[in-house]
Formats: structure tokens, C-alpha cells, sequence
């Protein structure tokens, strides 16, 4: 049997207390993981400022080459894993099994990840906007004006709460290690495969152990890290984001309630923009912060559900190996049908039609697991609270409401896709503080430009620019 043991810093400790990961489909326990609990991750950092200190030991140019090595054997190499090895092919279908994405989901975000990895020096030129990264490493230097800067780490380690649900989200921790910053990984029950493996590609490509602390576990271990670690990255719903909404400890990611918004100009020829929202709403299962959950325009708008639902909503469920697999398995007893309950209920609501339902039931079950369908809700306009929901699998609101009305009723958006060209919409769009990513034209919220934050740059997050002069005295 396959056991991975807690990485307290690079050294493997066998826990009592022991879970299974078991395949969605068929319950055969794929491995056993041990549990860390919140104490040992108390008394682990201790020795949190030594992953700084390793790391700060070598040249930060030096651990992007070793960074882009890393890219190669995560996609490419058979890697150890607990007291075993994991081939790559074996990793995506360990990954499919637990998480329920399908098989070549899986394999896009590997190559997702590679990307990331491979092109971190540009990644890192563009989040720090072209700082000399020496600076990183000492805390000071001097700007090409010749002005002093300084910019202090927040922390010695980044801890990270991460979810089971999608494999993407890995992306936004990569970049942690290259700033000489370390990593201290609570993986979601569902997917310890990532953290693992991406932590023994970097140890393999001579990143030191020391670095990397990894604590599989239960809610305390999560609470835990945020606790000792002073800075954070947790991924939860929108009660986590707002419980942790202004700790500046804590960068909290939630629901995206990504939207395309066609104005005026422009809805009138909606349907050259039909293959846009179809892969805008049904990537990688929907399951993305950044996939579209609304479809906001002033006219048309029960044609384009229509057309939607027609693309969509015969979609059913297929083997996690099949390359046309659509959708994800809800793996969590329970989960998909209190999303079934609380769909069913909001479509009941005047103004809110169902446009999928023609297509068969929603709520798909099975033995072990349950599926939803793809569902494309029509809303008469944007005052029934379905408007504004976002579910974890192909789920969309076609919303008819006037374009002046557009920016102050879609409320706080990740991405926002905004199809025109009229010029005093742009400008209120520019202006409008509650939207991240902004995209003007033909973009599907899905596209990411990696030379860009996500959500929130991490080197504001990690490290604090301030006033800084020297005289001849300096010796550090």
C-alpha cells in the first residue's frame, strides 16, 4: 500500500493517525496519507526562518534555472512519492480518481503548471514590474534613478490552505520559492497528489528540502497554518472570504462570479460570440473562480440562453478516461444535491426560468458519486438572487438589464469580459473599482495573460516596499 508520510521540512514522519484516499468510482483506497494536527505544525515553525535562510543561500537566478528543471520532471519524470514512485501518467489518473475532474483535465493543468514554471523569470519581471530581484535577496538596492529602495519580506514561508475541487489553483503558489520565500502546504483531502509531487520536482532539481513543509490533515491543521504562518493563502466560499475579508495576514480566494457583459453596440450580433461563452462557462468543468457564472445584456437575452442550453444542456456524464469527458464528479457525499436543492428553489422565484430543464434531469447520481449538468438559468433581470450565484460545475445566468444599469447591479466580479466598443461604457468599466481582471473585447474570462496577478500581486502580499536611504556605513 502506497503511504505518504507529513514532510516536516523534507523529513518524512509516519503519523498514527492515518486517511484513505479512496477512487470516486469504485472505493479501492489508492493510498494512505498521514495526518498531521495542529500542534505539529505549532512546533514545526520553529523553523520557518531557516526555509528563508536555505533559500537566501542561493541566487535567486539560480533557482529559476532550477525552477524551470523542475517544470521538465513534474510533467516528464517518475518521482518519489511516500515509499513509492509516481510515473506521470500515474499521477493524472491518482488525480482523476480522487478529485473527480476528468483525465485530460487533468493533463491541461499539468501542462498549465509546466507553462507557469518554464516562464517564471518573466512572471517575476512583471509582477515586480522589472525590479532588479537581487533586492529580494539583500532588502535593499538602488532604483535606475539612483533613488534607494528596500523591500522587506512579510514572512520567511507562505502558508497555503488549498483546495480539493480544481488542480489550477496550484499556479498561484509557484511563483513562492524563486523569491526565496518558503512553503508550508496544506493539501485538500481530495488532492495531496499536486503539493507531493511538484514538492519532490523541485527537491530533485536541487531546491533544498529544508524549504517545504507539507501537513496533510483535517480543519485544525488548516487553522493552524493560518495562525503561525503571517502570511497565508486560504481557497474557500464566500463565508471564507468574508471572515477573513481585511486580515492583512490572510489572502482569502473564493467564487470568482466571473461575467461577460455585451453592451449595446454589440448584442445585436450575440451569436458571434456563442463559442466565447460556451468555453467561458463549460472549461475545465466550470470549476475555475474564473469561469463565467453570468451573462449580463440588454436584449436577447432568452434567445442566447436558449442557444446556450441547446450547446450545453445535452451534455451528460461520461467515464473520467474518455477525451470527451465534460464534466467533474462531486466526490463529497451530500455536496451536489444541496447545489440540486437550492437551484430548484430559485427557479421556482417570478422572473427566473430554467432553460435547460427540457434536456433532462440536473442532479445525475451514482453509487459513489453524483454529477450535475450543465444548467443555463434565464433571468428576467438582475433583482432575482440567482443573478448573482456562482456553483463549483457548468452553471450560468443570462441576465437582461439595461447597460447603465450593468456596472452598478453585476456586484464584486474576478473577471469581467465586456464585448464593445462604445467609449463612455469602456471608461465606466475602467473605473469600476469592484472588478479584478477586466478584458475588453472577445476574450473569454478563462484566458489568463501570465504576466499579470491573478487576483492580488503575491509580491505585494509577501513583501513591503518602504522608505529607505544609506550612506557609506552600509555593510549587510
Amino acid at each position: 500500500m502506497l503511504h505518504i508520510p507529513i514532510s516536516r521540512w523534507g523529513e518524512p514522519y509516519k503519523s498514527l493517525d492515518i486517511d484513505k484516499v479512496v477512487h470516486f468510482e469504485t472505493g479501492e483506497v489508492l493510498a494512505e496519507v498521514s495526518r498531521a494536527n495542529g500542534g505539529l505544525v505549532e512546533r514545526d515553525m520553529r523553523y520557518a526562518q531557516r526555509a528563508r535562510d536555505v533559500l537566501r543561500e542561493i541566487p535567486i537566478k539560480e533557482l529559476l534555472q532550477m525552477v524551470k528543471k523542475a517544470a521538465d520532471l513534474y510533467t516528464s519524470a517518475t518521482l518519489p512519492l511516500g515509499n513509492g514512485e509516481q510515473t506521470p501518467e500515474q499521477f493524472v489518473r491518482m488525480q482523476s480518481a480522487t478529485t473527480g475532474l476528468p483525465e485530460h483535465m487533468c493533463r491541461f493543468n499539468m501542462t498549465k503548471n509546466h507553462f507557469v514554471l518554464n516562464e517564471m523569470d518573466k512572471i517575476l519581471d512583471a509582477l515586480t514590474r522589472g525590479l532588479d530581484l537581487t533586492v529580494l535577496t539583500k532588502g535593499y538596492g538602488v532604483e535606475s534613478r539612483g533613488v534607494p529602495i528596500s523591500y522587506q519580506a512579510q514572512s520567511p514561508v507562505l502558508g497555503l490552505v488549498l483546495p480539493s475541487n480544481s488542480p489550477g489553483v496550484h499556479t498561484l503558489w509557484l511563483p513562492i520559492i524563486p523569491m526565496q520565500i518558503g512553503l508550508v502546504l496544506k493539501p485538500g483531502p481530495q488532492e495531496p497528489w499536486t503539493p507531493y509531487r511538484m514538492a519532490n520536482a523541485f527537491i530533485q532539481a536541487g531546491i533544498p528540502k529544508q524549504a517545504i513543509a507539507i501537513y496533510p490533515g483535517l480543519g485544525d491543521v488548516g487553522a493552524a497554518v493560518l495562525q503561525h504562518c503571517p502570511r497565508s493563502l486560504i481557497f474557500g466560499g464566500a463565508a471564507t472570504v468574508e471572515q477573513y475579508r481585511g486580515n492583512p495576514r490572510v489572502q482569502a480566494h473564493g467564487p470568482g462570479f466571473s461575467k461577460i457583459l455585451i453592451g449595446d453596440d454589440k448584442v445585436d450580433q450575440w451569436d458571434k460570440y456563442l463559442d466565447l461563452m460556451v468555453d467561458s462557462v463549460l472549461v475545465n468543468s466550470g470549476r475555475g473562480c474564473i469561469n463565467c457564472s453570468g451573462i449580463w445584456v440588454s436584449r436577447h437575452a432568452r434567445k442566447i440562453a436558449e442557444a446556450l442550453a441547446e450547446r450545453m444542456g445535452p451534455i451528460m456524464p461520461l467515464p473520467p478516461d474518455d477525451p470527451k469527458a465534460a464534466l467533474a464528479a462531486f466526490t463529497v457525499k451530500g455536496q451536489a444535491d444541496a447545489i440540486n436543492t437550492e437551484i430548484d428553489h430559485d427557479v421556482k422565484q417570478p422572473g427566473v426560468h430554467d432553460m435547460t430543464a427540457k434536456f433532462g434531469p440536473r442532479l445525475v447520481k451514482k453509487e459513489r458519486c453524483d454529477y450535475l449538468r450543465p444548467t443555463v438559468i434565464l433571468c428576467d433581470s438582475p433583482e432575482p438572487a440567482i443573478a448573482r450565484k456562482e456553483y463549483m460545475f457548468p452553471f450560468v445566468t443570462v441576465v437582461q438589464c439595461p447597460q447603465e444599469k450593468m456596472i452598478e447591479k453585476i456586484g464584486p466580479t474576478l473577471v469581467c469580459t465586456a464585448i464593445t466598443e462604445d467609449p463612455k461604457f469602456q471608461r465606466a468599466l475602467l473605473d469600476a473599482v469592484h472588478i479584478d481582471r477586466l478584458n475588453i473585447g472577445a476574450i473569454p474570462t478563462i484566458k489568463l495573460n501570465w504576466l499579470q496577478p491573478h487576483e492580488g500581486n503575491i509580491v505585494d502580499f509577501l513583501f513591503r516596499a518602504r522608505a529607505f536611504q544609506f550612506d557609506g556605513m552600509l555593510k549587510a
